[in-house]
């Protein structure tokens, strides 16, 4: 035992001299080091944080979780975009949904929900165009997007009055107009329910819209008064490409399923289709993917003109992919300082293998003998809880000799004077005698 308290002594000194040698190398230089490595990984933090506020503010792009809810179910959002020349059609949509059903059916992926009217998934199609809106105080020509299925779901624009429309309902006579365009009809901006007519069938204002403004935004296409009218109106009284976007969201119970069934099943060439997973888009493996396409990302050869959200949609992942860059060198910096410092601790160490193996067996057997006194403590305090003392008795006091006889001669003398002396009187006289 005195030979592992020496040993415990003689590590303690050398820890005590090791941090006097450590602080005594603290330099200026290392000083600045150290604050700079923290710094570093400060802005290394802010830049995560800021990271993630962007990717968390592309609502275009989180469909899947808004989808999901607070529930476990794994599902994906898909965005399709087509050249004009794949000819993608209302036909086309239905057809695919019709083939999407069955095969969900196939796969034994059904409805769980308590609600029966619940769906397993929604879509949305889309064209771009322009279209002339008049009202009884002016008319005015903005770019029109022509809408089909649930597109306010998957695009929660910023509603200022009223409210938004389905494209899945029987009336196509429905409109919703950005704030600009709602000034230039009517002088105001609460104009829900006012009437306007396009090529001179009327149209009711659902709702009004703040567009987005920015640089990014404003170079994406949003940098004039847009529409939103059912894709039926666009193309029968505008001027309107055809379908250029399908987005679709549905369950994914693997990885990729959902997007590999989607490029197989939606009928239209790999050349004439460009099929992404919304879902994923801003995590790090598809942000580095975006960095390997440097160079050569900006190169389309599909002839497929992006609608103005995904091209905002792309900004962000530019934004995103350098600021994963930066925050990468901004983590590198304190990394490679914490290692340095490592190496250099293990150069210069004041201990070996076997100092340490001593040092942690001595640490066990105190501590076991710590354990084994504690446990004898609590067993001998057992035993003594569980002993209860006994209840002496009281024994009479015998009394003496002498005192018995003086008692019995006294009652005898007694007796005689009555004259009742019997001859059990003789007998303990003469025993007394």
């Amino acid at each position: 035992m005195r030979k592992f308290v020496k040993l415990k002594m003689w590590m303690q000194n050398r820890i005590q001299r090791g941090q006097l040698i450590l602080i005594r190398s603290l330099t200026r230089g290392r000083i600045i080091l150290g604050i700079t490595g923290i710094i570093s990984f400060i802005i290394f933090l802010i830049l995560s944080g800021v990271s993630g506020v962007l990717a968390d503010r592309q609502e275009t792009q989180s469909m899947a979780g808004r989808w999901a809810g607070d529930g476990e179910k794994d599902v994906a959002q898909i965005s399709c975009f087509f050249a004009q020349s794949a000819r993608f059609s209302q036909d086309s949509v239905m057809s695919f949904e019709h083939r999407l059903d069955s095969a969900l059916v196939e796969a034994s992926i059904t409805n769980d929900s308590e609600n029966p009217g619940a769906r397993l998934w929604a879509s949305a199609y889309s064209a771009t165009g322009s279209i002339t809106l008049t009202s009884s105080r002016a008319s005015v020509t903005v770019n029109a997007i022509g809408i089909g299925g649930d597109f306010f779901l998957f695009h929660p624009l910023e509603l200022l009055t009223g409210s938004f429309f389905s494209g899945n309902d029987v009336m196509k006579d429905y409109c919703v107009i950005d704030e600009e365009t709602a000034w230039q009809l009517f002088g105001s901006n609460d104009v829900a329910g006012q009437m306007i007519t396009i090529a001179d069938v009327p149209h009711v204002v659902t709702g009004v819209i703040r567009r987005e403004t920015g640089r990014l935004p404003e170079a994406a296409g949003l940098d004039t008064s847009v529409a939103y009218v059912s894709y039926e109106t666009l193309s029968q009284y505008g001027q309107a490409d055809q379908i250029g976007c399908y987005e679709l969201v549905m369950p994914n119970p693997v990885d990729k399923y959902a997007l590999n069934y989607v490029k197989e099943n939606i009928g239209v060439q790999e050349r004439e289709l460009e099929a992404l997973e919304n879902t994923s888009r801003y995590e790090l493996p598809a942000l580095l993917q975006v960095v390997g396409a440097f160079g050569t990302r900006s190169m389309n050869g599909k002839a497929i003109i992006y609608p103005y959200w995904e091209n905002i949609a792309r900004g962000y992942e530019d934004i995103l992919a350098l600021i994963m860059i930066i925050r990468a060198l901004f983590l590198l910096y304190p990394v490679i300082l914490i290692a340095a410092v490592l190496f250099i601790s293990w150069k210069h160490r004041t201990w070996n293998s076997k100092t340490v193996y001593l040092y942690l067996k001595d640490k066990g057997e105190r501590s076991m003998e710590k354990l084994r006194a504690a446990r004898q403590r609590k067993g001998t305090r057992s035993e003594e809880d569980g002993e209860k003392p006994r209840k002496k008795r009281k024994e009479k006091p015998e009394k003496p000799g002498k005192e018995r006889k003086e008692k019995k001669e006294k009652s005898r003398q007694n007796r005689k004077k009555n004259g009742k002396e019997t001859g059990e009187d003789y007998e303990e006289q003469e025993e007394m005698d």
